[in-house]
């Protein structure tokens, strides 16, 4: 097959991902959501179970009005949205769905993934500082301790997979994977989950919004579409978190039966489920309980797992 073709074929598949995965993850929270809490809104929009709520949602962004506060940064207003969202496109680049299915196979892909995704903050940070708004300010300066805080722990979790599985590669730590890692790396994957939350401010992690305080943090100023691509790029995190958590901790596209990427998928929408899940059921943190989980509890969590790594695989090797 010419070079070309592939190209092709990867960047549709990446983009195809990219657009249809946060959607469905999209549909799937307001639906688990309107069961959870009793909430009927969700459930009228389309004849059967309310199968339209998502198009609804999206007639209802565009038709609103895209308003610039006048003393907003009207350039890096306007860009803060696609600052966000990009990255996660981005990491699906180098996330394998079968052996032979990634568009790009990196043999630093986790550092690159991590790397990128450390990005996203940036389109928090623009949309705060540029919105001309203290309350978008006081949000983004939330985002930025939140991002301090929960960054250590879930690189260093990441590291003790790493270190187990002797590769950067994220294809090379699926490989690696065996069965007992579930028991062996089970405190850096829930350590990497929740950091994970954290850096996407999902809820209980969600003090840059904080509706009551904020009245929506960094996002107070924005309407439309704009907001609407900071919405996409929420669900975007979900995604990546979640695909990130199932190859690192999960064996990726292992499984029985079924073929590897359809292991992968149904991993991702496992763990998106877990996500949405943590929203309806915990309340959301202040943020002194917030800093106190993160240094006080993951970070020496992830620092004991990263040293029985090590001790486990010098005694492997000796």
């Amino acid at each position: 097959m010419p070079e070309i073709v592939q190209l092709a074929i990867k960047v549709v598949g990446v983009l195809a991902a990219f657009l249809l995965l946060p959607l469905l993850i999209g549909q799937t929270e307001h639906k688990v959501m309107a069961h959870m809490q009793g909430r009927l809104g969700p459930m009228y929009a389309g004849a059967f179970h309310g199968w339209a709520q998502l198009v609804a949602d999206a007639v209802k962004f565009v038709q609103k009005e895209e308003i610039v506060p006048a003393a907003a940064d009207r350039a890096v207003f306007r860009l803060a949205p696609v600052v966000a969202l990009l990255p996660y496109l981005l990491v699906l680049v180098v996330v394998p769905l079968g052996p032979g299915t990634v568009a790009e196979k990196l043999d630093t892909g986790l550092f690159y993934a991590l790397a990128v995704t450390g990005v996203g903050v940036l389109g928090m940070l623009m949309g705060a500082w540029a919105s001309g708004s203290k309350y978008s300010l006081i949000g983004g300066l939330r985002g930025a301790g939140q991002l301090l805080a929960y960054e250590l722990p879930l690189v260093l979790a990441s590291a003790s997979v790493a270190m187990a599985a002797g590769t950067l590669s994220l294809t090379g730590i699926v490989t690696a994977w065996r069965p007992w890692w579930l028991v062996w790396q089970l405190p850096a994957a829930v350590v990497f989950f929740v950091a994970g939350l954290a850096e996407i401010r999902r809820p209980p992690f969600d003090m840059p919004l904080a509706e009551s305080e904020l009245v929506f943090g960094y996002l107070t100023e924005y309407t439309g579409l704009r907001f609407a691509l900071f919405l996409l790029a929420e669900y975007a995190g979900i995604v990546v978190i979640s695909a990130l958590t199932v190859v690192l901790f999960l064996g990726g596209w292992r499984g029985p039966l079924l073929p590897g990427p359809a292991w992968t998928l149904i991993k991702i929408f496992g763990l998106a489920l877990v996500v949405i899940w943590v929203r309806v059921a915990f309340p959301r943190l202040r943020e002194d309980q917030l800093q106190r989980l993160a240094w006080l509890g993951l970070v020496p969590v992830a620092l004991g797992q990263l040293l029985l790594t090590g001790v486990v695989r010098w005694w492997i090797a000796s």
